[in-house]
């Protein structure tokens, strides 16, 4: 059985963590088998987004602690450096709107590359945990960068350092997440996001994507001249041609993602 499936429907590629009956925990070949499918999403000139949810009860449990015992166990390092580090990083830079959708209990590493796409939602039974002080760690997969600027410094403190479970309809209220949908809903709801993204003029997100990433290290004169360069790059692109015509037109424009 796969660690994570992959497929296309319609311009949106599908990846599900596949492995349900350890509550899609990572292991190495899980994190590696994620990279190599989060890369062929990203050549695949038909993908226009990219659609993360897991299979079965959980979205992800973090790291499988059984590979953490042994002799043979990997170090700490190695595992940021070479499976979740390697993860979130692609998720943040791949030029394609991705949305995750937490069908489950986000925790640990589950929860923080959850947090790091472009646009996350939740089914109304999921929760988020960071559950690394529970066993003495600290929050990784960049989840000490991103949680605090979801929500501030002050609740990412606190959530961080007690662990405590934030369920779905919190995570919405603080702003951690953008929506939550019924269980009866959320798949139909969630897809249809990543379907509409893939429709719009996805090189105009691309360019949106980075100037978000410029925007949390730049000063706001420097951010501007960020806007400045990507704005011109946007305006280049087939899509805005095509964008401006239609409104004119008085029609739905026809995007293409060029």
């Amino acid at each position: 059985m796969d660690s994570i499936i992959i497929e296309n429907k319609g311009a949106v590629a599908i990846i599900k963590l596949n492995r349900p009956e350890k509550f899609n925990s990572f292991n190495r070949e899980m994190a590696l088998n994620l990279q190599q499918k989060l890369d062929d999403a990203a050549k695949d000139i038909k993908v226009r987004c990219i659609y993360i949810t897991g299979v079965g009860k959980a979205f992800s449990a973090g790291q499988d602690l059984a590979e953490l015992q042994g002799e043979n166990a990997p170090a700490m390092e190695l595992i940021l450096a070479e499976h979740y580090n390697p993860v979130v990083t692609r998720i943040r830079q791949i030029e394609k709107p991705i949305v995750c959708a937490v069908n489950g209990v986000a925790a640990g590493a589950g929860a923080n590359i959850a947090l790091c796409a472009d646009i996350v939602v939740a089914a109304e039974s999921a929760s988020f945990i960071q559950a690394f002080s529970k066993i003495g760690l600290i929050p990784d997969s960049g989840g000490t960068f991103t949680l605090p600027r979801l929500i501030g410094f002050q609740k990412a403190s606190a959530i961080m350092m007690l662990g405590e479970r934030i369920n779905a309809v919190d995570a919405e209220k603080m702003g951690m997440i953008y929506k939550v949908f019924t269980n009866e809903k959320f798949e139909e709801e969630s897809f249809a996001i990543a379907n509409t993204l893939s429709q719009m003029p996805t090189r105009g997100l691309a360019f949106t994507k980075q100037a978000l990433n410029a925007s949390l290290q730049n000063d706001f004169i420097t951010q501007l001249k960020k806007e400045d360069e990507l704005q011109s790059k946007a305006a280049a692109t087939t899509d805005y041609a095509e964008g401006v015509k239609a409104f004119i037109e008085k029609r739905i424009p026809i995007f293409k993602g060029q």
